[in-house]
């Protein structure tokens, strides 16, 4: 194990690399990744475990491509006074359609990408965002065009 909360080991490290794509699809993905590392599965579940809540690892789950699914998707940025972002953010995060967020050094410093069944829904909840926040410049900003690239970090 890492001697510090911070510091990776090797093993870390190799854990990181294979997780990062292709998590297995099983009925228990930590004995198949461990039994695959040659790694004890308590083990690796800890490994994991703790690279999570020291922020090293910051979310395990899939990514779909919301067309495939017929959902759509939108990039969305607001201008948010600095006084109401937390509650803003708050707000934001209770949709379930809401995939992340994060603030940006501009007027509009609050981005959030929604995913929904329409547009119109993520219309809808846009409007319902502004009404009870009192933010009422949201932009919704759709991508006319997708552009996926693989994000895989060698640790």
């Amino acid at each position: 194990m890492a001697e510090t909360d911070n510091a990776l080991d090797d093993i870390d490290r190799t854990i990181l690399n294979r997780i990062q794509s292709d998590f297995p699809i099983t009925p228990r993905p930590y004995r198949s990744l461990a039994e695959e590392l040659g790694l004890d599965e308590r083990d690796l579940i800890a490994r994991v475990a703790r690279l999570k809540s020291c922020g090293v690892i910051r979310r395990i789950g899939g990514n779909f491509v919301p067309g495939k699914l017929g959902f759509v998707s939108t990039l969305c940025a607001a201008r948010v006074p600095e006084e109401k972002v937390a509650h803003f953010t708050e707000v934001v995060n209770r949709h379930p359609g809401v995939t992340h967020n994060y603030r940006r050094e501009n007027s509009f410093n609050v981005w959030f990408t929604f995913i929904a069944p329409s547009m119109a829904d993520i219309d809808a909840k846009l409007k319902a965002i502004a009404a009870e926040t009192g933010v009422t410049e949201i932009l919704n900003l759709p991508a006319t065009k997708v552009f996926k690239i693989r994000a895989q970090f060698d640790v």
